[in-house]
């Protein structure tokens, strides 16, 4: 059983949370992550460089010179690629359907993985759940930088996890609070250099393998450990 601690945004510690070991005992898949975190690279691309023959360019179909006589190398136009304002050889073009598909199961266990890493490694800081309807009640980007200075990971990369917002209306009773404490901490995060914010849903294994250090919610971790089982 892994234990880790709780904190307020004071950086105080205000409780422990215990991880199943099932979540963290996972036999090591490197080439799995590895062909993972490709795809998505991959599929992140959006394909749409485009570059101009010769036969596209508008430009004239004009001789530079005379064809003998000048000394020069004989030319046909200045539309060939030798030319500035020519036509580019095998550029890129717009390419299409070039999605990667990644299996469900090996993306959730992927995800797994690297997340258990960070854990293993103590590079993951849970945050007390009051932060959204008690702490948070206007947008406190110094309250932020100062708790990632106490936990020694302001200036490097954070990723910062909070359950999604219809599974925190669901637990509580003041919705209000909750959907307006939720979108302060969002905006208290904005503005923190070399920093993401994301829900637990939507979570991915190159934000995770990118960030440092990853600041979580303790019902985003309940959350996460519900959808990558």
């Amino acid at each position: 059983m892994v234990t880790l601690k709780k904190y307020n945004l004071g950086g105080e510690a205000v409780g422990e949370v215990n991880i199943d070991d099932q979540f963290i005992e996972i036999k090591d898949h490197s080439q799995m992550i590895k062909d993972y975190i490709v795809a998505l690279r991959a599929n992140a691309r959006q394909w749409s460089a485009n570059t101009k023959g010769r036969t596209e360019v508008n430009h004239s179909n004009k001789k530079p010179w005379r064809q003998k006589g000048t000394g020069n190398a004989r030319q046909g136009t200045l539309a060939a690629p030798q030319f500035k304002g020519g036509g580019v050889v095998f550029g890129p073009k717009p390419k299409f359907d070039q999605h990667t598909r990644i299996n469900r199961k090996e993306r959730r266990l992927a995800i797994r993985q690297l997340l258990a890493d960070k854990i293993i490694n103590n590079h993951i800081v849970l945050v007390e759940d009051k932060v959204f309807n008690e702490t948070f009640t206007e947008p406190k980007t110094k309250s932020v930088v100062a708790f990632l200075k106490k936990k020694n990971i302001y200036g490097r990369r954070v990723l910062f996890v909070s359950e999604s917002i219809e599974g925190a209306l669901s637990t509580e009773v003041d919705t209000a609070n909750k959907r307006n404490g939720h979108s302060y901490f969002k905006k208290s995060t904005r503005n923190v250099p070399k920093s993401a914010f994301i829900v637990a849903a939507n979570i991915n294994g190159y934000d995770v393998i990118a960030a440092h250090g990853i600041v979580m919610t303790e019902s985003a971790l309940v959350e996460l450990t519900k959808i990558l089982k």
